[in-house]
């Protein structure tokens, strides 16, 4: 296994020999146990790489290792702590509050899941915490990094990957 190493202090973020600018939540960090819903903290601690889902026409898959899907439009991630499929992919529309996966940005085109608060779930302890692309602003509480600098790095990430956040 290998780790992704964000040091969110200096908003820099290495694997293997690559060091790259990233981007954590507008709430800075937390410890994994404080971490609430919708409070823009990225949460401290190592999180498995789940898999990857990809906007069609925007990124080349090729050489991906990591499991990974084509997102479409009505794909939404639930980050409703009363919907039982919180913190989990869903279909939109839906009764409960859930974000679309189909941005007008390209934030989405690449969104890496990190296995945080998901085996299983805990109400209110956070949700939709993604590695994905720059915005240009603090995320809501995942890792962002530029497009160029996730192209490189997708290709060389494995299953029983995780990132450690500090």
């Amino acid at each position: 296994m290998s780790l992704i190493h964000v040091d969110s202090a200096a908003r820099r973020l290495r694997f293997g020999g690559m060091e790259m600018d990233c981007e954590i939540g507008r709430g800075g960090v937390c410890p994994a146990a404080d971490k609430r819903e919708g409070d823009g903290c990225t949460p401290l601690g190592r999180w498995p790489l789940r898999g990857v889902l990809l906007r069609p026409g925007r990124v080349d898959p090729t050489g991906v290792k990591l499991p990974w899907r084509w997102i479409r439009e009505g794909d939404g991630w639930s980050d409703d702590s009363a919907d039982p499929a919180y913190n989990r992919p869903v279909r939109l529309p839906r009764p409960f509050s859930a974000e679309s996966l189909w941005r007008k940005d390209d934030a989405y085109d690449v969104i890496v899941v990190l296995g945080q608060n998901d085996a299983p779930p805990v109400p209110e302890a956070g949700s939709a915490i993604f590695f994905h692309l720059y915005e240009g602003r603090p995320t809501a509480g995942c890792i962002a990094v530029d497009r160029a600098d996730m192209v490189r790095l997708l290709p060389l990430l494995q299953p029983g990957d995780g990132m450690e956040i500090a």
